[in-house]
């Protein structure tokens, strides 16, 4: 594999620096989040990088799973940053929280013991990747699924108030807006599996060849990841979108608004 110097990088960042200073000139108001966005990726990646080098050399359970730990932290933190509308209390967080345990670390697991195989079963080398790609993935599905969940409710209160005193569930009444939720989360997975291969080609698939890996067995591990990815979002997605539609209402089936909070400008 041809090695990337420091000097490579800085030439790349420019191209960063252009697209800041267009965007500034242009009065687009993403300036700074584009700068904070590319200094948090160039010291998040080369830490992961140092924290990767000693986790091949120890190959230690217990680190890798207070690192695993820190990763679901961090993605439930960002689940609720990216909420206009949150809930109120532990469950701002504990939904991102939940939903993300049960799916995606569920299915790195029955992916490293099934379908992998690797020895020791939690060799980082296979869990520490495959768990970020299906937490990054979920994180993305969710919030974008709770976001458009709690907008539709705020949104739609009417109609679903309607609904009630018409005797419909909370399910019945809530129905359209779950849906809708869920295909919000899931369209980028989708949109990723029906192009692969034709429109882009996906990162590790990408990354493997690069490195030297045979075409032909990179993409079977790109199959899998695809695979994996996709099954882990949807559970995750349904986890939050259930959990959240239960949050909204009371026993009684009547909506409960006051459940959520509006993000601060």
């Amino acid at each position: 594999m041809i090695p990337i110097t420091p000097w490579d990088l800085a030439i790349a960042a420019v191209l960063v620096l252009l697209l800041g200073l267009t965007s500034l000139r242009l009065q687009l108001g993403i300036t700074q989040s584009l700068f904070i966005a590319a200094i948090r990726t160039t010291v998040q990646l080369l830490l992961i990088g140092l924290v990767l080098k000693l986790l091949f050399d120890t190959v230690n359970l217990y680190f890798i799973a207070g690192i695993a730990t820190i990763m679901l932290a961090v993605a439930s933190r960002e689940v609720l940053a990216r909420q206009q509308r949150r809930f109120s209390g532990w469950w701002s967080i504990g939904l991102g929280s939940v939903s993300m345990f049960i799916s995606s670390f569920s299915i790195t697991l029955f992916a490293l013991w099934v379908i992998i195989g690797s020895e020791p079963w939690y060799s980082p080398q296979y869990a520490i990747p495959l768990l970020g790609m299906l937490l990054g993935n979920t994180m993305n599905g969710v919030s974008l699924s709770l976001d458009r969940l709690t907008h539709g409710a705020w949104q739609q209160r009417d109609i679903i108030e309607q609904r009630l005193m018409l005797g419909a569930t909370r399910n019945e009444a809530f129905l359209d807006i779950r849906k809708q939720s869920i295909r919000a989360g899931m369209i980028h997975i989708i949109n990723a599996m029906t192009t692969a291969g034709l429109v882009n080609l996906p990162g590790m698939m990408t990354g493997q060849i690069i490195a030297g890996s045979p075409p032909v067995e990179a993409v079977k591990y790109q199959i899998l990841i695809m695979f994996l990815i996709a099954s882990g979002t949807g559970f995750g997605i349904i986890t939050a979108v259930t959990l959240a539609t239960h949050r909204l209402f009371d026993e009684r089936h009547r909506l409960r608004l006051d459940t959520l909070t509006v993000k601060s400008k």
